[in-house]
């Protein structure tokens, strides 16, 4: 704790923001040493503009290493390009950040490349989640310099369906020697997209953890998927979405058909010959709906030790 001009500054390395008013926020940031903040949560639901009010407190936050921000919404009648620029700039203050997490940044659609090109240093970690993006935001995202070093990528929520597929497969491809956790779940992906993937995907030797769930894939694309990731030594979680053959006409999820193909899966895995735990669920839905979730137990093979 600092005193200038009798005023008390506060030097703290965290910081977590809940729903309050901006003008509130204003008089608290007031009395913190912003360059001191190392980690700053925002969990507020806030509109463009209000993020926009923000952006300047955000860019004396030089020290910043870890960014959490979520469900900022756009209204029709907002300044959006100006107010995504009054944003984005600020990374380009931000020598030190690693980790950017952002759940229902709906402002990004078609603007990912303007943060992108902000970014002064190589993340490690980065979240991007629940909203829409477009093609060319991929692209971009894949031709950015500074994810090459990503450990962690979640992509949670972004569709994909009409994406070309080959994008994934350029996006893994520039973060295959580092990636650790890679999260997919809820894209819309089809076979085709994981198709494009799995070759970059086997050389991922340093993937820990995978999840594709609540995506509509098929029984043999997800023998595929269990081949080409076999090799992998430090892949610990697994979680894969029940095959689309579980599903009926109407999408009603059959419990009994998720047995008889978890026993193929296994059988496959014995096939194999390496140990492993995977994980395979109906939850979250890939149809929706108001269809009942089945958690069923993970398969597990144990390799018989030698004689």
């Amino acid at each position: 704790m600092e005193k200038r001009n009798s005023y008390v500054h506060l030097c703290c390395k965290r910081l977590k923001i809940i729903s309050m008013p901006m003008e509130n926020i204003n008089k608290v940031l007031n009395m913190v040493e912003l360059d001191c903040l190392q980690e700053v949560e925002v969990s507020c639901t806030w509109r463009l503009s209000i993020l926009a009010m923000f952006a300047p407190l955000l860019g004396q936050m030089t020290n910043l290493q870890r960014l959490v921000l979520s469900h900022v919404h756009v209204s029709t009648c907002e300044e959006q390009e100006q107010h995504v620029l009054q944003f984005t700039s600020q990374f380009l203050r931000l020598h030190h950040l690693q980790d950017l997490y952002m759940e229902s940044p709906f402002f990004l659609k078609g603007c990912l490349d303007q943060m992108l090109r902000c970014l002064k240093t190589p993340l490690d970690n980065l979240i991007i989640t629940h909203c829409l993006l477009i093609e060319s935001d991929l692209t971009h995202l894949s031709e950015c310099l500074n994810i090459s070093q990503l450990k962690g990528l979640d992509l949670s929520g972004i569709k994909l369906t009409n994406f070309n597929p080959q994008l994934l497969q350029v996006l893994l491809e520039k973060v295959v020697a580092t990636l650790q956790e890679l999260d997919l779940d809820e894209c819309g992906i089809m076979d085709s997209h994981l198709e494009a993937i799995l070759p970059a995907l086997s050389h991922c030797f340093q993937l820990s953890s995978f999840s594709v769930c609540g995506n509509l894939l098929s029984m043999v694309i997800t023998e595929k998927l269990l081949q080409y990731t076999a090799e992998l030594p430090h892949l610990g979680q697994e979680l894969y979405p029940a095959p689309q053959e579980c599903y009926g006409a109407q999408g009603a999820f059959c419990p009994r058909r998720l047995t008889q193909l978890q026993a193929e899966l296994l059988e496959i895995m014995r096939d194999l010959g390496q140990p492993r735990t995977i994980w395979i669920s109906s939850s979250p839905c890939p149809y929706g709906g108001d269809n009942i979730f089945y958690h069923p137990e993970p398969l597990v093979f144990h390799c018989n030790p030698s004689a």
